[in-house]
């Protein structure tokens, strides 16, 4: 009976052990589609449960403006930092569930740069709009196999126009991260 107890005892601080030892990947590299465009990225760790997210990306996007009768789709580069917290990595290990590829839960604060200098747009008489955004964001990130991933986000936050353009004119206005992609790791 004492065997028994023991065995129990020392599989339940091998479980505590393993929960512990819970961790971002040291770096990941892909390539995401989503609603809003093409995304090449890079994760690197900063602490077991951190991880700075790294993207270029090009995204496509649409404008309106019935006063100056514009209207049309636009193309432009976007770079983006994000540093994520993974809050959930250790409970997903203790319940079994894959945490590769930094598959679970997090909250990031979302730095975009949209280059409107190098943007296209349907409307040769419009400009497309540099900005800045910083958005924070709560979402996931699930791994299907070993190189198939999905991730989802949404969050609210605050846009600033650095080159107005015909459909942008005001400097400040709300920002909206919502995301869902489907995407490639190396």
């Amino acid at each position: 009976m004492k065997r028994i107890y023991l065995i129990i005892v020392l599989l339940g601080f091998t479980q505590m052990a393993q929960a512990q030892t819970a961790s971002v990947e040291k770096s990941i590299y892909g390539l995401q589609l989503g609603i809003q465009g093409i995304y090449a990225y890079n994760e690197s760790r900063l602490a077991p449960t951190i991880a700075m997210r790294s993207e270029l990306g090009v995204e496509l996007g649409y404008y309106s403006n019935s006063f100056l009768g514009a209207e049309g789709f636009l193309i432009a580069p976007a770079l983006s930092l994000e540093p994520r917290w993974y809050h959930n990595l250790k409970r997903r290990k203790r319940k079994s569930k894959r945490i590769d590829g930094n598959s679970g839960n997090f909250i990031a604060l979302r730095s975009t740069y949209h280059a409107g200098e190098l943007g296209i747009s349907t409307d040769d008489n419009v400009k497309v709009a540099s900005d800045i955004t910083i958005v924070p964001t709560y979402g996931i990130r699930r791994n299907i196999g070993q190189h198939f991933n999905y991730e989802m986000g949404l969050g609210i936050g605050y846009l600033h126009v650095i080159e107005e353009s015909y459909y942008i004119l005001n400097e400040s206005d709300v920002a909206v991260n919502l995301h869902v992609r489907i995407g490639y790791s190396f």
